[in-house]
């Protein structure tokens, strides 16, 4: 039997390449994936070929431009948040992964793939509903719904029962449970599991906390094209280039932390922290260039959509046919979200500064308050008030 696992080189994925080999007699088959976690991915070689797989069987692979371009470029045309904060970082990596996954099992003839996601968690429903959408035949093993070691302690007596190296020995005082790649950092676990303790300071790794921000402000240009950010002050960036860029400016003035509880999809509450300096950027500059660019009923259909268009995102459901009706309905309205956005950050805060378009929609000859010339004919306003209002009238005369 052939096998491809979700690898991370780590503990738990470790555990799980040698349960494979037991518990199947797998042929196991590693994929590592660079999204822009800050670590290298490399050492995971090392660690596969230390674990008996063959050099050819060891997948590693920088996705870094992908992940931004496909995914999260166009999550964010969509101004997309779950439950009115979250920015999802996790979600929006799942489906890269599955993609891939079910890609190399393909080219190696692999009977199935394997994660490393808990029973309790959001990513197992990801994975699995990402490849079952990419490979409807395919089979998945999930080890943590499989085995019985449901326990650090248990885990580690594994890895120390069959030499599989330990890098890091924590004691049994839980540690915070993290995920991280070029959109966001996420923390769970430890005593973030209490929802009335405030994060400790030390967990934060990507941004300094606003006290500690500068006390000048940073100003940035943004240049759009077609909903995408394409250049920052000036310069031409890719998408992954533009990302790390705003993380790193972001970061530096404290913006983008989020301590949230949220609703999974396996029905209970988890409480998390995150780290997102530049998808928070991200967001508030989009809906500026968005503010001037697009028609009224445009913007409002797309943020009524938003919603679903996240939950979609939240559950899995990216490969979805309803989630790919909606990207062509959301990619079409960006045809001319087009200009320029000065944002603003200081201490935590995204503040805009100005915005400007060759598309842009507003009109100061009729928004003046000073003489329009008569490009507005203020008068008009009274019927429009009064057909506006007649159903409300007729109601409180019939009801009053």
């Amino acid at each position: 039997m052939k096998v491809v696992l979700a690898y991370s080189g780590g503990l738990d994925t470790s555990i799980i390449l040698r349960w494979l080999q037991e518990t199947y007699d797998a042929e196991v088959i590693t994929f590592t994936a660079d999204l822009g976690q800050g670590e290298e991915v490399e050492p995971a070689r090392a660690k596969a070929i230390q674990m008996g797989v063959p050099e050819a069987n060891i997948h590693i692979e920088d996705l870094r431009e992908e992940f931004v371009r496909d995914y999260v470029y166009p999550m964010f045309r969509a101004n997309t948040i779950y439950e009115g904060e979250y920015l999802l970082g996790t979600s929006i990596a799942r489906p890269l992964i599955a993609k891939r996954l079910v890609e190399i099992a393909a080219e190696h003839g692999a009977d199935a793939i394997s994660h490393g996601a808990t029973g309790k968690g959001n990513d197992q429903v990801r994975f699995e509903l990402g490849a079952y959408a990419l490979a409807p035949d395919i089979k998945v093993i999930a080890p943590w719904r499989e085995w019985d070691l449901g326990s650090r302690e248990s885990l580690m007596n594994y890895a120390a029962e069959r030499n599989i190296p330990i890098e890091m020995k924590r004691g049994k005082k839980s540690p915070f449970s993290m995920d991280a790649n070029l959109l966001h950092i996420s923390f769970e676990g430890g005593p973030l599991e209490d929802p009335f303790t405030e994060p400790p300071s030390e967990m934060w790794r990507w941004s300094v906390s606003p006290e500690m921000a500068p006390n000048e402000a940073t100003y940035v240009d943004l240049t759009y094209e077609k909903g995408d950010i394409v250049a920052i002050d000036g310069k031409a960036m890719s998408p992954a280039e533009v990302l790390t860029e705003l993380n790193r400016v972001g970061g530096a003035n404290g913006v983008g932390r989020l301590d949230i509880v949220e609703n999974r999809f396996v029905g209970m509450k988890s409480r998390g922290a995150y780290e997102t300096p530049g998808g928070t950027i991200m967001l508030r500059a989009h809906r500026a260039i968005e503010s001037i660019t697009l028609d009224r009923e445009v913007a409002h259909l797309k943020d009524s959509l938003m919603p679903k268009y996240a939950e979609l995102i939240y559950n899995g459901f990216w490969w979805s046919p309803e989630r790919e009706m909606l990207q062509v309905a959301i990619d079409h309205s960006q045809e001319y979200v087009n200009g320029d956005v000065r944002v603003r950050l200081y201490k935590g805060n995204v503040d805009i500064a100005g915005r400007k378009s060759d598309d842009s929609l507003f009109d100061e000859k009729i928004a003046t308050f000073e003489d329009d010339e008569g490009a507005y004919t203020q008068a008009d306003a009274e019927g429009f008030i009064k057909l506006t209002a007649l159903r409300l009238r007729n109601l409180a005369r019939k009801r009053g």
